[in-house]
């Protein structure tokens, strides 16, 4: 698992990190740590540090005076550096030490001019434009540069972040580098988790310098395939149907029997110990042929599922009222969405909006969720105090009351298609009713459906993908009984 800060508490961690050893100079090893990642860049691509080409492009801030540091650092390696000033004061310290390495300072020019400065054959540029303080979007003089750039097709590797993304919410509002490589320093920021900023960081290279833990920031915490195969509630020897867990779907209706039909497959390949289906008796006739262990009728349930594929029904806010009675956990999606009840739900409670839905429960256009989905996941979680699991290209869990927030496992856009979230809805009841806490559920059944469509790509349909979500949790469950077997022999 991967944790991120946003920026106010990196801040933190880094003013904590400074007055424990005051004499530890972060830039000078944030300097070295980048120098070394582009001289291994250098290589893997040329074949060799000395000889190399490198343009930095410097913005005013303490990224610029890291990159100018690194440049100094490989000029001494037989790099041409060139540094290109393209916003901003450059950091005075780092431009003497860049001159005094033999790097040249090249001059800014006019806007339609300044791309003309990157030099032909350049093998690699360092983005040290903007940091973690600098406003998403760039000028179009920098724009121009990094257009430049992309016509010579060279890699950028990014200081800390690329230079244009929003640092905290991941929204790339205007012009942003595109990094083949971003180096992080002390900690990870929520833009190399969170779309569209994650695409453009390439691959992340963290760089450890020194910053303690501190239980009270904000977590914004990535799952990957460990945690999935870890976590997962995979039954034991004694296990039985009801331990396993009982789910009760309450989905689909004439006019969309579909939706129920999705969620029961969701249900019963994500490994639900017994399926009770109440929904529309078209879904029903499907059922009986297609998942012949499906129940039908009243009976024990420790989970269940309410108003994917519901349409226009008009009892649908009594259905949840008397749910939410019951003390059950339950996930809510789609049209049950829009019959929540006014005093709210409850955090064992999972809504599974999409940025449009979610966008009608806070009264906000969808592109503001889009643009900050932790953000409206908190205010969502907040307004109807259940756990929210906001799906798109960054699926992101938030409950009720709490700063911090899961990650889903990121996966291919194949299942963005009608249906992928009626099928999530019966992943995820499934793990409420094995007894997992909503905030998990809801983490850990999107970064299921995000790893089957990783391992099963292309136009799968959603019932598909999940009869291959069956085969991918045999194949975690071995992994996760093979670790355990390995740790178990080491104790």
């Amino acid at each position: 698992m991967q944790t991120a800060y946003p920026v106010h508490d990196i801040r933190r961690l880094e003013e904590a990190a400074i007055a424990a050893d005051p004499r530890h100079d972060l830039m000078q090893a944030a300097a070295g740590a980048l120098a070394a990642v582009v001289a291994g860049e250098l290589v893997e691509r040329r074949g060799a540090v000395y000889g190399a080409r490198v343009l930095l492009l410097i913005g005013g801030g303490n990224n610029g005076g890291d990159a100018l540091f690194a440049g100094a650092l490989l000029a001494r390696r037989g790099v041409a550096v060139r540094a290109l000033p393209v916003l901003g004061t450059p950091h005075p310290a780092g431009l003497a030490a860049l001159r005094r390495a033999g790097g040249r300072i090249l001059e800014p020019l006019a806007v339609d001019e300044q791309a003309e400065t990157v030099p032909q054959g350049c093998d690699l540029a360092v983005d040290g434009v903007l940091g973690i303080g600098g406003r998403p979007g760039l000028p179009d003089r920098v724009a121009a540069v990094l257009d430049r750039l992309n016509d010579l097709r060279v890699p950028i590797v990014a200081v800390d972040l690329p230079s244009g993304v929003d640092a905290d919410t991941g929204a790339v509002p205007g012009a942003a580098v595109t990094a083949a490589v971003t180096v992080s320093f002390g900690a990870a920021k929520p833009c190399q988790l969170i779309e569209p900023a994650r695409s453009r960081c390439g691959r992340v290279v963290d760089v450890d310098l020194g910053f303690g833990h501190d239980d009270r920031l904000t977590r914004i915490s990535a799952l990957d395939e460990d945690d999935l195969a870890r976590d997962w509630p995979y039954p034991g020897v004694t296990s039985s149907k009801y331990t396993r867990g009982v789910v009760g779907i309450d989905a689909g209706s004439d006019s969309y029997p579909g939706a129920g039909i999705l969620a029961a497959h969701g249900a019963v390949y994500a490994g639900a110990g017994m399926v009770r289906f109440h929904g529309a008796e078209e879904s029903r006739r499907v059922l009986t042929g297609a998942l012949p262990n499906i129940v039908y009728g009243d009976g024990r349930v420790q989970a269940m599922l309410y108003g994917s594929g519901w349409g226009d029904r008009p009892d649908g806010a009594d259905v949840i009222a008397h749910g939410l009675e019951t003390g059950l956990p339950a996930v809510v999606d789609a049209d049950g969405l829009q019959r929540l009840p006014a005093g709210g739900l409850s955090p064992e409670w999972l809504i599974t909006p999409h940025a449009g839905e979610l966008a009608r429960l806070l009264g906000c256009d969808r592109g503001e969720v889009e643009s900050d989905p932790v953000g409206a996941a908190h205010r969502g979680a907040d307004r109807t105090h259940a756990t929210v699991l906001l799906k798109g290209a960054t699926q992101v869990v938030a409950r009720p009351g709490r700063r911090s927030v899961l990650i889903a496992v990121p996966g291919p856009a194949w299942t963005a298609q009608a249906g992928s979230g009626d099928v999530l809805a019966g992943i995820c009841a499934t793990l409420l009713a094995a007894g997992v806490p909503a905030a998990r559920a809801g983490a850990l059944g999107a970064s299921l459906q995000a790893v089957t469509a990783a391992e099963f790509p292309g136009p799968v349909p959603p019932h598909r993908l999940a009869e291959h979500a069956a085969t991918v949790l045999g194949r975690l469950g071995q992994r996760a009984a093979g670790a355990a077997d390995r740790e178990g022999s080491r104790s």
